[in-house]
């Protein structure tokens, strides 16, 4: 599927752009914030709710998708957006190498594909890419990744080459077998804190030509500053005129940085993970409902949210929830973090139309971290 992807305008003062994405569901912008469903729901919340928090493109797990209810059932039930009646934009599916990875041990990982163990039961499992991108057209998601190894961090730079290697012949070969014309197709640039090793993964995989380009193997345990380096060794090796998708971010800073380095879309757990840890995100840093200064505090977790949790309820009844272990405290919470990143993200794209990004990141950061 061809994502017809434009950039309408670049930042003056940074690698920063704005761009839209075309599908059948109709025109996406970035940059963009995507919540993860992992298991084809998005933890706590409703896709209503989604769709009130300006939700557009979700993200749903390949490794917990085959387990259950296996591709088989989705695939009868019409696909992912039947499957779970989403239908308010399109379906992005990971790999789920990461997961896999995660379960693996380095002398399961061969030139074939992985053997691991079920995080479930136990039971041994072997994921190929051909079979990744098998589960993945029977999934129906509108984007597909590519499978790859997501190294843990750090290894050495020998470690890492082979590693690049075989993700680049795993790409090759899910390529050739990704046979669903309404599924787009991405590939996976790793390479790790090694600026030579990234450079190769980049060039390399965008000749192998995708639909659009993840930068992988970051918030696996680095810094920050190795982060933003990973970022900016990949971005100049990428096409101006595909997706870069910055794949497991979800930190507001990190978002905003990564949107100074030229990064189109973002995901991450973190909104939920948070909410389900009674977390909460505010301009001014993340606040923790349980605290009982909350306790007779009647105003909205933020002010000027326009989130149906801040127009609806006050930290105190948060807390209560929270406090009394009720489902709705981290419903009521999710729904906040959410629309806190895709507003976030609404006021970037409006910071790079009138090039004041660099500014805009600089308040941000001061509000947030004093």
């Amino acid at each position: 599927m061809d994502l017809k992807f434009e950039v309408s305008k670049k930042s003056n003062e940074c690698n920063a752009r704005l761009g839209t994405f075309k599908t059948k569901y109709g025109t996406h912008k970035t940059p963009m914030f995507m919540p993860v469903g992992t298991r084809a729901t998005v933890k706590n919340v409703s896709v209503e709710d989604l769709k009130e928090a300006h939700a557009d493109v979700i993200l749903s797990n390949t490794y917990h998708l085959w387990l259950r209810p296996g591709e088989d059932i989705v695939f009868k039930a019409g696909g992912l957006h039947n499957f779970m009646n989403y239908h308010n934009g399109p379906i992005l599916t990971d790999c789920g190498g990461f997961q896999v990875f995660s379960l693996a041990k380095p002398k399961d990982i061969e030139e074939e594909g992985v053997t691991f163990k079920s995080h479930l039961d136990g039971k041994k499992l072997f994921l190929t890419p051909e079979k990744s991108i098998e589960i993945q057209n029977k999934l129906g998601s509108d984007i597909a990744m590519s499978f790859d190894e997501c190294p843990p961090y750090p290894v050495t730079h020998e470690y890492m080459k082979n590693s690049v290697e075989r993700t680049l012949r795993w790409a090759k070969r899910g390529k050739e077998v990704h046979n669903n014309s309404e599924q787009a197709l991405f590939g996976i640039v790793q390479g790790g804190e090694f600026e030579d090793l990234r450079k190769w993964s980049a060039k390399e995989t965008v000749k192998l030509g995708f639909d659009g380009y993840s930068i992988g193997g970051v918030s696996v345990g680095e810094d920050n500053d190795t982060k933003y380096k990973m970022i900016d060794y990949t971005i100049p090796y990428l096409p101006e005129d595909k997706i870069r998708y910055l794949m497991g971010v979800g930190d507001p800073v990190d978002i905003i940085e990564g949107v100074i380095r030229g990064v189109d879309i973002f995901d991450c757990v973190l909104p939920t993970r948070l909410a389900r840890h009674a977390n909460a995100f505010t301009r001014t840093g993340k606040i923790n409902l349980r605290n009982q200064k909350y306790s007779e505090d009647f105003t909205p977790i933020e002010e000027g949210c326009d989130c149906y949790t801040c127009k609806s309820y006050t930290k105190a009844y948060i807390r209560h929830l929270v406090v009394c272990d009720e489902m709705l405290g981290a419903r009521l919470l999710s729904i906040h973090n959410i629309r806190f990143l895709t507003k976030l993200v609404e006021d970037i794209r409006e910071a790079i139309k009138n090039d004041t990004l660099l500014s805009f990141r600089d308040e941000f950061v001061f509000k947030y971290k004093k």
